[in-house]
């Protein structure tokens, strides 16, 4: 049986492809770590619920400012150098956070967090790519999935090894923040150095105009009259700002309907409740895919997310907790099927497409700021804000996708 890593020409890449595969795992970490510093930034540096999404907004943020000139870096000097200067970038960030703790202010953390996300930007611009010519092409959408899972994993590690490191620390111990980051900036530094001394096939871009040729009619349009494109962007916007308010608050909301559970132990539920959810929805939606339309999905996946935002904001106690963790599951095939609703019968406008709908991640910074405002004196309030997202999501499912 031939490799999935073996080349046609008979080269095997199964040692470049662990190594790119490196890069899904290291900013699974660092997204996974993001969603335990609001109720660190609020204990630590005595901020409100709203002032701690700043924290999402200084991360979010840089998707939507660096996402364009990331792909402009790409094509001129190459994915393999975009790699590099996206690893380094973030091992900067990482290490930011020494100076930053030393001047006891919560800004610094957030300049270091904008720049270890303007290093993820360049890493999710290249490392997708990659992943797939790493072996027969025919074979390239196994290896990406391959991947995906263990950016799935480090969404899982994230919050456990934060709630351990960060929010388990004394609250006068000042370095706390700086620990898990020097350690993924230690690991960083060694996966940049063996992308020195590891040799990565180029990746040779084309244009494939077939799908041109059967969409004339469509794409004699200019791209922002393509209406099912316009709401797919509006659809993906209004998704990463449900997610990032729900992964940011997730610890408050639980802590706040029982007061019996630490921070430390609502950063466990987190990791191994809501986000092991999050990972096994996206390994099962796959296998939906391919039995049922990705619409239809979108819609039942859609509707549970609504109905499970009920008990949630009404603070139904445990109910609301178990509908909280079922809204992991449900929301984890949506923004890869939003992606691909919005770039079906694009043709000559898919690449300019595609690059909206990636910078729509933007849509994360700003939702935390308001639900936090919403929901200071009562979290639930705040989930107000992904109710009415997964709404229009759900018009999206049922009738924004048509062309």
């Amino acid at each position: 049986m031939k490799s999935i890593f073996t080349s046609p020409s008979g080269k095997n890449y199964l040692v470049p492809f662990i190594l790119v595969s490196s890069l899904f795992l290291m900013w699974g970490l660092a997204h996974g770590l993001l969603d335990v510093l609001n109720k660190h930034f609020q204990i630590a540096f005595t901020m409100s619920k709203a002032q701690s999404g700043l924290v999402q907004f200084s991360t979010y943020m840089a998707y939507g400012l660096i996402s364009i000139p990331a792909g402009i870096f790409m094509k001129k000097y190459g994915y393999r150098k975009g790699i590099v200067f996206g690893l380094l970038l973030y091992a900067l960030g990482a290490f930011s956070f020494i100076p930053a703790a030393y001047l006891h202010s919560a800004n610094p953390f957030l300049i270091a967090l904008f720049v270890v996300a303007c290093g993820l930007c360049f890493l999710e611009t290249a490392a997708n790519p990659y992943s797939t010519v790493l072996g027969p092409k025919e074979s390239g959408a196994q290896r990406l999935n391959l991947s995906q899972s263990l950016n799935g994993l480090g969404w899982v590690l994230g919050p456990f090894i934060g709630g351990q490191l960060i929010l388990g620390a004394s609250d006068d111990d000042a370095m706390a923040l700086t620990r898990p980051y020097m350690i993924i900036g230690a690991c960083i530094l060694v996966i940049t150095l063996l992308f020195f001394f590891v040799k990565l096939p180029d990746i040779v871009e084309t244009n494939d105009d077939t799908e041109q040729k059967s969409a004339v009619s469509v794409q004699s349009k200019p791209l922002w009259f393509h209406k099912h494109f316009v709401l797919a962007v509006l659809a993906q916007i209004l998704y990463v700002a449900a997610q990032s308010g729900i992964f940011g608050f997730f610890i408050n909301y639980v802590t706040e309907q029982d007061p019996g559970i630490s921070p430390v132990k609502a950063s466990q539920f987190l990791a191994f409740g809501g986000m092991l959810l999050f990972m096994l929805g996206r390994l099962s939606g796959s296998i939906f895919m391919s039995k049922f339309k990705p619409n239809k999905i979108l819609t039942v996946y859609a509707l549970a997310c609504v109905i499970s935002m009920i008990p949630v904001i009404l603070g139904l106690g445990k109910i609301a907790l178990y509908a909280l963790y079922t809204s992991f599951f449900f929301m984890s095939i949506m923004f890869p099927t939003i992606y691909a609703l919005g770039l079906a019968n694009m043709g000559e406008h898919t690449k300019k497409a595609a690059s909206f709908l990636t910078m729509a991640v933007a849509g994360g910074a700003f939702s935390p700021i308001l639900m936090g405002y919403l929901g200071e004196q009562n979290m639930a309030v705040g989930f107000v804000i992904p109710l009415l997202c997964f709404l229009f999501i759900l018009f999206y499912g049922i009738k924004g996708y048509k062309m």
